[in-house]
């Protein structure tokens, strides 16, 4: 009793007499149900119906095993859930205010930001991590163009390597592009930890990354503290423990992305633009690049100096070489003819002046010696310059470069050469209707191209680009 007694009121009160459960043990049944499989209680399988209709895929499992999928009992339509985004309502910053002002980022702050960005998923900035060269972010520019269309007012960012970095210089839908390699295993790590930094700083809503990640990029996405991560993960054993650190994972079907040809962000796109709710499916717009007065200036400074006029000459790319700036794909590493070869496809140019586009100075003399002295050659390395090239010629004959895309992007014939019919079926899909004609290999070689054929498609396309 001693004992006892020193216990306080309060403790020897609940000690003594327990509190009875509640009366309505329905409603707390129904809110820990998620914690028993539904094939343990039949009675709540009738009650909730089959939500794999509902939601094809979990949103990651690794996060939540026991989710579902949405409740289909709940209730929407509210002013925060329905609709698109909004405009960012934070007004201009003052630095005319003697008292200074705070610089909180654009959608973080607490005094104005609106309810609707944290329930219906408003993402005021992006940060895209792309992968590979100039071919592989040119392919992304659809992508980019959705996100701006999906979530209007957005802010997005670019991390490219050095040589995709030069793509954006096309794009004004980029505000900043960053080179950065996410391609390199073993990064110095002053420069690992300084950029991780800089991610963090700019208090992201969502990243998305094309790299096929394992364990290390995932965690360098988680520490970008970003509310949305995406990524692509290995297809084997290494994307194991990746998911933990993404909220959402896209399982490559190959360890080369690159291999799925024009439409290698197809999962990607597919989630991005997913209906919701009210809001229905964001379509992909076309690819489209954009181009300065500057850079047109400069390319056309370039080509009159060869000897070549506006509107009356062709465009030939994808000479050998071991330059970086040749713009090949990594999903097709058969894309270079050698120069005896082209020397033979552009005797067939008649009434047009063809123009041979080098990566690096060396190659002058080559297509010199081979082609002849008097040829017109113009030095491009970057591809704002070959698009601005592109776009005052007649049209285009190249291998599967970026050359094709940016002749697509600016509406000009082109002549496509492949090593194979189903690489061109890949990386041209419904080429007809993009004023391309393809010519492939028999043999799976792009050296064995039938140069007779090639002939044969100029003489049927010369009268079409001559009235370009």
């Amino acid at each position: 009793m001693a004992a006892t007694s020193l216990l306080p009121k309060s403790i020897s009160h609940f000690l003594t007499n327990p509190p009875s459960l509640p009366s309505t043990t329905t409603t707390t049944t129904s809110k820990l149900s998620f914690l028993n499989p539904p094939h343990d209680h039949p009675q709540c399988c009738t009650k909730r119906p089959n939500l794999q209709t509902v939601h094809l895929k979990k949103k990651n499992p690794w996060l939540d095993p026991f989710d579902d999928g949405p409740d289909p009992d709940m209730e929407y339509g509210s002013l925060f859930a329905d609709g698109k985004q909004d405009e960012d309502p934070r007004p201009p910053d003052n630095p005319d205010n003697p008292y200074g002002f705070l610089k909180f980022p654009k959608g973080y702050s607490v005094e104005i930001a609106s309810l609707a960005q944290k329930v219906r998923g408003d993402v005021r900035r992006c940060c895209c991590m792309i992968s590979g060269g100039v071919y592989e972010n040119l392919l992304f520019f659809p992508a980019i163009q959705m996100i701006k269309d999906r979530y209007p007012g957005v802010q997005v960012d670019v991390v490219a390597s050095p040589r995709g970095k030069q793509t954006y210089e096309m794009n004004k839908n980029v505000r900043w592009a960053d080179a950065y390699d996410i391609d390199e295993d073993f990064p110095e790590p002053r420069v690992y930890t300084d950029f991780v930094g800089i991610l963090k700083g700019r208090y992201y809503d969502m990243v998305l990354s094309t790299k096929v990640a394992g364990i290390g990029h995932a965690a360098f996405i988680f520490m970008t503290s970003a509310e949305h991560k995406a990524s692509y993960v290995y297809p084997n054993v290494n994307a194991a423990g990746a998911g933990l650190f993404l909220s959402e994972t896209f399982t490559a079907e190959s360890l080369n992305l690159s291999d799925g040809g024009y439409h290698m962000y197809k999962q990607m796109v597919d989630w991005v633009g997913k209906p919701f709710r009210s809001v229905p499916r964001q379509p992909l717009p076309p690819l489209k690049v954009s181009l300065s007065r500057k850079i047109k200036d400069v390319v056309e400074a370039k080509y009159r100096k060869a000897g070549a006029e506006r509107g009356k000459y062709v465009v030939i790319h994808g000479i050998e070489s071991d330059s970086q700036a040749s713009m090949q794909s990594r999903g097709d590493t058969d894309s270079l003819l050698p120069l005896h070869v082209w020397r033979k496809i552009a005797k067939g140019l008649r009434d047009l002046t063809p123009v041979f586009v080098i990566p690096h100075e060396r190659e002058r003399e080559k297509v010199e010696e081979i082609v002849g002295y008097d040829v017109s050659i113009v030095f491009i390395t970057t591809p704002a310059q070959l698009a601005a090239l592109i776009n005052d010629s007649a049209g285009l004959i190249a291998t599967n470069t970026a050359a094709i895309h940016l002749a697509h992007a600016r509406d000009k014939p082109s002549i496509g050469l492949f090593c194979s019919e189903e690489k061109a079926k890949i990386f041209v899909p419904n080429a007809e209707e993009k004023r391309c004609t393809i010519i492939a290999s028999k043999t799976g070689k792009l050296i064995d191209i039938d140069v007779e054929a090639v002939k044969n498609a100029i003489n049927f396309v010369n009268v079409s680009l001559a009235l370009v």
